[in-house]
């Protein structure tokens, strides 16, 4: 039987292989960064790397591992006081800390929905959510990307508990969903409205709940600290109870190791690093900026770090990507199925550190791809 199963997952990854979708991995490279979600540069930021060094320095021990989960061995004073201050600065009760954005939707989901919830998702959420969403038996309802009359008509036929999943800046399209507007309705029909704010975190201040201040108006929110922020992890911010309640019943914070105490301490000290080199938000800013005045289609929010050019069909693809990386710039590329066919795109990532030069070679390299297969 193994025999069988192991042909059946070779065909499969042969034909990922055919098609030009194989997923490999592959080292950073050392060309020109347009793919990383490191849109503030924290990552490769000498200034950050030695003010987290002095912390090491200071206390070695913060490097080593914490010996067990949050509940037995692995919690401390570190992390407590991380979450106090996480909490603080977002101005929410509460924080609860976790290692991947992925484990803290992974627990919200399916901690606290039960298979008598309706889940209405926007249709390019996360795949944690989804898998989340899985876990707990709760139905799941999609609506159509940041449309909100779809939102709202779904909303009106519902009946019991209903929970609103968005994300704020999705990292597909590189587009901000109408967050004000989305409350408006959530709160009209009594959804408890949960958002995800992985990529707004940092590339737009504290994220967008914090900016129209609607801390009040929505359940929980995610934020990671693997993108903008240059380190790792995630938290949720929300209410005591719902901390409480995930302390105890949330399957991916109980039974995982903690991080060991220098995460804790990175992500702090990555905030207070945020505070005093704002200039690093006004770069990104500006090189979006330059980006946007070249002369090629934009799907993606005229702000955004995250910029779609959309070029339909997969070989087509492969090659401007094949054709950028030769000529030294690393882009990330996505490929159907993974999004609708005919809307396969580039996914580039703007930077802080990047220069004007660099995203002039960039966009001059897709226009001419462009030109010649049009």
């Amino acid at each position: 039987m193994l025999n069988n199963r192991l042909n059946d997952w070779g065909q499969s990854l042969e034909k990922r292989k055919q098609e030009g979708t194989l997923r490999v991995l592959k080292p950073q490279t050392q060309k020109i960064d347009f793919y990383s979600n490191d849109y503030l540069g924290l990552a490769r930021n000498r200034s950050f790397q030695n003010r987290l060094l002095g912390k090491i320095s200071e206390n070695p021990r913060l490097l080593t591992g914490s010996t067990g989960s949050r509940l037995i061995s692995g919690h401390s004073i570190i992390v407590s006081e991380t979450e106090k201050y996480i909490a603080k600065e977002h101005q929410f009760p509460c924080a609860l800390l976790f290692s991947s954005g992925y484990n803290a939707n992974l627990s919200l989901f399916s901690t606290l929905l039960n298979r008598h919830d309706t889940l209405i998702i926007d249709e390019q959420i996360h795949r944690s959510v989804h898998d989340g969403c899985r876990l707990s038996n709760a139905k799941k309802i999609k609506f159509k990307h940041n449309d909100l009359q779809d939102l709202e008509g779904i909303l009106k036929r519902q009946k019991g508990v209903c929970y609103v999943a968005i994300e704020t800046l999705y990292s597909m399209d590189g587009d901000i969903a109408p967050i004000e507007e989305i409350v408006q309705i959530t709160e009209k029909y009594n959804a408890n409205l949960i958002v995800d704010e992985a990529h707004a975190f940092g590339a737009f201040g504290y994220g967008m709940i914090d900016k129209f201040r609607l801390q009040d108006k929505v359940m929980a929110v995610v934020v990671t600290y693997g993108k903008a922020l240059g380190t790792h992890g995630s938290a949720i911010l929300c209410n005591k109870t719902i901390r409480s309640y995930l302390i105890n019943f949330a399957s991916p914070f109980i039974y995982t190791t903690s991080s060991h105490d220098f995460l804790w301490i990175s992500i702090k000290e990555g905030y207070e690093f945020l505070k005093q080199n704002h200039q690093l938000v006004i770069d990104l800013q500006e090189n979006i900026k330059i980006f946007r005045k070249q002369n090629l289609r934009y799907t993606s929010s005229e702000k955004s770090p995250i910029q779609a050019i959309l070029i339909p069909e997969n070989n087509h693809l492969k090659s401007l990507k094949e054709i950028l990386f030769e000529k030294g710039i690393s882009t990330y590329a996505v490929f159907s199925p993974t999004v609708k066919s005919g809307t396969e795109r580039l996914r580039i990532c703007l930077h802080s550190f990047n220069t004007a030069q660099e995203i002039v070679k960039l966009t001059q390299i897709i226009q001419e791809f462009n030109d010649k297969n049009e």
